[in-house]
């Protein structure tokens, strides 16, 4: 085990644009999620919250030939290697006091931090998403997407290429974790809350978003913890405000309510970095969408000590 730094600190802004771990929106096209990073610091992000600037890792190429499903997940060794890689980086950053503000990318990107953590210590995690991303194949007859299994994964759940790199699974223990935004239909959400993770779905965040954020703190906050990371895919938000991701769905938070739920999250010291996914800039083609993104994301963030 590694020492672990501090959490806190100057946020810095790390691009990991991978598509890696979403299927095809049409035969011959990629996901456009890796254009998160680019479409939010057009919007100017890293100066808006006093960020360093932690540059880009780049992903390996988007290539599903040969894959059939009953073969597992998709680009698992190109998911492995850069989740190594990713790890590293975010290793160097926390080392340095400062504190990890990803850009995805899909929700696998979401392996990399978790891992990075893990070699740490003991770290929660608060899920964020409009989507248990659950499957795994114990409750599925085919996986291949490892965004639509990243908590999954990160609970030691699916194949061992992805869940125990360097031998650390699980990266997350259940009851470390926290699921917050789902659809109240949402397919796995009885196998979430059997095994031991507490889920708030968005209709009973919606009410009041600060009383849920206290309520999942007082769960990642705990002493035998050594702080905890946020996961954001931006599809917790309802189709109506966030159409541009890959399954936009109605009954999902609004920006206002998103910031009063996320603000107390990364403001705590306790909180370790925070990755954002999932956010497909092909489908916002004036460009909105994505400055009222990055509006809510530097509300939430710039308030962080820039010491």
């Amino acid at each position: 085990m590694t020492a672990r730094p501090e959490n806190g600190g100057r946020p810095v802004v790390l691009d990991a644009p991978s598509n890696l771990g979403l299927r095809p929106p049409l035969v011959g096209a990629v996901p456009g999620c890796y254009k998160l990073a680019g479409a939010v610091r057009d919007n100017g992000l890293v100066a808006r919250i006093g960020a360093e600037d932690g540059g880009c890792l780049t992903p390996p190429r988007y290539d599903r030939t040969g894959w059939r499903p009953g073969d597992g997940v998709f680009h698992a060794a190109a998911i492995a290697s850069y989740s190594a890689r990713l790890a590293d980086r975010i290793t160097r950053q926390r080392r340095s006091g400062r504190f990890p503000v990803v850009l995805g990318g899909d929700c696998g990107i979401l392996l990399g931090p978790a891992l990075a953590l893990r070699r740490a210590g003991r770290y929660g995690m608060a899920y964020l998403d409009g989507h248990s991303d659950f499957r795994h194949g114990g409750n599925s007859r085919h996986v291949g997407a490892a965004g639509g299994e990243a908590l999954a994964l990160v609970t030691g759940r699916g194949q061992p290429d992805l869940t125990g790199l360097e031998g650390l699974a699980p990266y997350v223990r259940d009851d470390d974790a926290a699921l917050l935004g789902i659809r109240p239909d949402d397919a796995y959400a009885d196998e979430v809350r059997a095994a031991g993770i507490p889920v708030w779905p968005a209709d009973a965040i919606a009410p009041d978003p600060p009383a849920a954020a206290t309520a999942a703190l007082a769960h990642l906050e705990r002493g035998e913890l050594d702080g905890f990371w946020v996961h954001l895919d931006v599809d917790i938000l309802d189709a109506a405000v966030m159409p541009a991701v890959d399954s936009p769905e109605p009954g999902g938070l609004d920006h206002p309510q998103l910031r009063a739920l996320l603000g107390p999250l990364v403001a705590s010291p306790r909180c370790a970095g925070i990755d954002v996914g999932i956010f497909d800039p092909d489908l916002d083609p004036d460009g909105r969408l994505a400055a009222e993104l990055t509006d809510t994301l530097v509300a939430v963030l710039a308030g962080r000590d820039t010491a």
